[in-house]
């Protein structure tokens, strides 16, 4: 995500949950990411052969379950449009947990939340870009051909997590506090991802599904994280940069037509093209705890606690499809001669755009989404 591109929304008379404004608040910071050795099936495997790996630390404890194949895959409709043209098709996207009538008394109904925050051809809306400009080089059929026989997650993490498509945070044999979406939200195989999504908005979002928002450690873990519990990667694929193994190689003179203008959100939507793919269809883009597109694709909200803010605030990570243009190693300097600031989209590389605190965080973007983790209970 760069500078140049920075939209934010004026704050909108909105309750987080229909009638309410209240929101769950985020669980306490996970310990430094430095000192976490994540252990999770889900991840590739090193070459070196390695006994199964148990459900508990006892030595008489039986086998984790076998991996769970994704077999659901093959439910997808190859030939399904990628950009969702109603309201309805993006809200079947994802789950939605069911309300007590008590909390549907006293903060609204869900409904209401959602009817008025999706929806297409709209920068007022949350949804999957302007799908005039946008340019998909990837289609659905191509992306279920790559993750054919992949193992998302396994009975055992749908087991802690307790939700589809999720792989818990490990640290090392303890029990894991959290868990993290597999995918950019919607979280789904082959969609792709939401934008035009706020901070606000998007923890009312991840708790609409009895999730939330991540914080920024558990991002950085999830992204350099070795489950075999080595040492931290520079990237989730390497520690070497690669434009090409996530979707970061677009640069904006590459389709030519319209300047993007990111003066506004309204100039945006007419100008700034979505150019996203659909997520988990870069199979190198994938940390070795299992997460895809945690670099490219589109930048993703999550929280941090501030000091001086004396709170929680928004914390925008990753990059977005147009990295190239503003991409630097790890380890480089700043040139002189650059024409734009560049930076580096390492995993633990910790920008300070657009800080907001959580309760009134409205910055939004063509290129800025959302990834939901949750506690693990």
């Amino acid at each position: 995500m760069d500078r140049p591109h920075a939209v934010t929304r004026a704050a909108v008379a909105l309750c987080l949950l229909a009638a309410g404004c209240s929101r769950a608040d985020p669980p306490d910071p996970a310990p430094p990411a430095a000192s976490i050795a994540w252990q999770s099936p889900t991840a590739p495997r090193p070459s070196t052969p390695t006994a199964p790996r148990s459900s508990s630390s006892s030595p008489g404890a039986s086998a984790s379950p076998p991996p769970l194949a994704a077999a659901s895959l093959t439910l997808l409709d190859p030939a399904r449009p990628l950009v969702a043209t109603t309201r309805e098709e993006l809200l079947a996207m994802f789950p939605v947990r069911a309300f007590s009538e008590r909390e549907i008394k006293m903060r609204g109904s869900p409904s209401l939340f959602l009817e008025k925050n999706f929806g297409p051809g709209t920068q007022a809306r949350i949804n999957q870009g302007n799908p005039e400009l946008a340019h998909h080089d990837l289609d659905r059929a191509a992306c279920l051909r790559g993750l054919e026989g992949v193992v998302l997650q396994t009975e055992e993490d749908a087991r802690i997590c307790g939700a589809p498509l999720m792989v818990p945070l490990r640290k090392g044999k303890r029990r894991p506090k959290a868990c993290i979406d597999v995918f950019e939200f919607p979280n789904q195989p082959c969609e792709l991802p939401f934008v035009w999504v706020a901070p606000t908005q998007a923890a009312a979002v991840c708790e609409l599904q009895g999730k939330r928002l991540c914080n920024q450690d558990e991002w950085i873990a999830a992204c350099r994280g070795d489950p075999e519990g080595g040492k931290d990667s520079v990237y989730a694929y390497g520690d070497e940069l690669d434009l090409d193994a996530c979707n970061t190689n677009k640069p904006g003179r590459k389709y030519g037509g319209v300047v993007c203008d990111a003066d506004s959100a309204k100039s945006a939507w007419a100008t700034c093209g979505t150019n996203t793919e659909p997520a988990g269809a870069f199979p190198r883009c994938r940390s070795r705890m299992g997460v895809y597109d945690l670099h490219g694709n589109v930048a993703e909200i999550m929280t941090r606690m501030d000091a001086e803010e004396g709170g929680w605030v928004s914390q925008l990570k990753g990059s977005a499809f147009f990295y190239v243009d503003v991409h630097r190693k790890h380890d480089e300097r700043p040139h002189k001669d650059d024409k734009r600031e560049t930076y580096p989209d390492h995993c633990a590389h910790d920008p300070r755009w657009h800080v907001e605190p959580m309760n009134n965080a409205w910055h939004v973007n063509y290129h800025l989404g959302m990834r939901c983790c949750k506690t693990v209970k």
